[in-house]
């Protein structure tokens, strides 16, 4: 873990944002450091806002979100690699975690420097920073954790004197997540202790709030329930949090085409999302759904596709598997369905069944994949608190978040059996039909492996047969830096 954290905000991470243009003329990213950056209250703010360019970047890779699932097969071309094909090893696939720590070393920066600054003329905005920089930390832990399982605790701010992260072991997951829940119970506390506080409040979807640390929280402790035995304990905590992210004006879209089709800014649904405009922020992973005209050409339903016209805008790789088609096969009127995937007709009969959940916006000149990424939305909620009362054998309240979900796909209520393990299955379905290719899937199916609702070594195609860990292995840059440091479980 011998990584140098540059202690600095590259001057596009303070144009990540919307509303942040000319909020800090930035010296030289080389010139930068914390010895001569923090000298006032307002170099916080600017540097918060270039934090959240890495939860934009981790919220954009799909390599562990997804790609492991059963959710993703080859189009005209491939994008895939070890993740997909479940073939990851210490000499392919494996992590090194140095942009992680980077982001977690940026937090631990202001939550060090900021201690000097009481902001006697606005305490409010010193609280609304501590809360979303705690918030940051912990979503980075936490997307980590998920990742690699043990991870080593680095709370230490790295100054000019000892710019050389600590050496430390991996520490246990459920270590990792017993500081996660401090840090979002700490920021959750000085949310409502601001003079202004509302929990209806959003003052960006695009940055951490009261109602998204609480979703993140719900996530956290549905993950420790499920996953290291939390028990019921960790279940109640998720409700609990879930009950504040209702209370807090978020609602669900009435028409499902709304969900990625509007922005987060203006989405009732969204609870947190990561920015992407043309122009401003580059595209998000969807362009690797997108197909061209020349791989299209010639389908019979070609205004119906969301094609790009160039291979640079569209590439074409990616279509949404059979089996994930399948989770729809009873519900065949489902109206999430065109806005999930849409069938190239060709004169020689159905082809390749293109994603259409972010389809980005089709400009004069060529379809953009700039849909904002969303990270929490109403509906994810709704399932985490019906997968929870279902975990907690109470199978009444979890049909009834279930069929909140259900009300706008036209498919009416759930009508199946309520036994626990038909009822927690249905809720895994559920979310596979709900948030396709929301990068969640792969967490969703490791949680209801290890809650034994499915056997994922069974589920998902690529895995049967194999004995690849859930966890993904670290690389051997991280090993030989760092003697403390022990390979992923599973590895040789």
């Amino acid at each position: 873990m011998k990584l140098i954290i540059p202690f600095c905000v590259v001057s596009a991470c303070l144009l990540a944002l919307p509303g942040c243009k000319k909020i800090l003329d930035v010296k030289s990213p080389s010139s930068i450091t914390e010895d001569n950056y923090f000298s006032n209250e307002g170099d916080f703010e600017p540097y918060v806002t270039g934090i959240y360019t890495f939860m934009r970047t981790f919220s954009n890779n799909i390599t562990y979100g997804t790609e492991r699932s059963e959710e993703l097969i080859s189009a005209l071309n491939s994008r895939f690699g070890v993740a997909w094909a479940q073939t990851l090893s210490p000499s392919s696939g494996a992590i090194n975690y140095s942009e992680w720590y980077k982001a977690i070393g940026h937090c631990n920066l202001v939550l060090e420097k900021i201690k000097k600054f009481d902001f006697p003329n606005n305490p409010d905005t010193r609280k609304r920073i501590v809360a979303e920089t705690l918030g940051l930390r912990a979503y980075f832990y936490f997307h980590l954790t998920r990742i690699i399982g043990d991870a080593p605790l680095m709370l230490k701010a790295v100054t000019v004197e000892d710019n050389m992260i600590p050496l430390l072991p991996r520490s246990k997951a459920v270590d990792v997540i017993r500081q996660i829940n401090t840090d979002l119970d700490s920021a959750i506390s000085l949310y409502t202790s601001m003079s202004n506080f509302n929990v209806k409040t959003y003052p960006s979807k695009y940055r951490m709030a009261y109602g998204s640390v609480q979703a993140l929280k719900a996530d956290v402790n549905i993950w420790l329930g499920k996953v290291w035995a939390g028990g019921d304990d960790a279940f109640n905590k998720a409700i609990a949090a879930i009950n504040e992210v209702e209370a807090s004006g978020v609602s669900l879209n009435t028409d499902f085409r709304n969900v990625t089709g509007i922005r987060a800014g203006a989405n009732p649904e969204v609870i947190l999302a990561a920015y992407f405009l043309r122009d401003e922020s580059g595209s998000n992973y969807g362009l690797n759904a997108l197909p061209y005209l020349t791989g299209v050409q010639g389908a019979l339903n070609l205004d119906s596709l969301p094609y790009a016209n160039t291979t640079s805008n569209g590439q074409g790789a990616y279509q949404i598997s059979t089996k994930s088609r399948a989770l729809f096969s009873a519900y065949p009127s489902d109206k999430r369905i065109p806005f999930t995937w849409v069938t190239e007709r060709q004169n020689s009969g159905p082809k390749i069944s293109w994603i259409t959940k972010y389809p980005g916006t089709k400009y004069a000149d060529d379809r953009v994949s700039d849909n904002d990424i969303i990270i929490y939305r109403l509906a994810d909620i709704y399932l985490l608190k019906a997968e929870a009362y279902a975990a907690l054998n109470s199978p009444l309240p979890a049909i009834d978040y279930l069929n909140k979900v259900r009300l706008r796909t036209g498919n009416g209520n759930y009508t199946g059996a309520t036994d626990k393990a038909t009822v927690e299955k249905e809720i895994l379905d559920e979310r596979g039909r709900e948030l396709f290719f929301e990068n969640k899937r792969w967490y969703d199916l490791v949680r209801f492996h290890k809650g034994g609702t499915i056997d994922v070594y069974k589920y998902v195609p690529n895995l049967v047969g194999k004995t690849t860990p859930l966890f993904w292995p670290l690389n051997s840059t991280v090993l030989a830096n760092n003697n403390l440091i022990k390979q992923t479980e599973g590895y040789n």
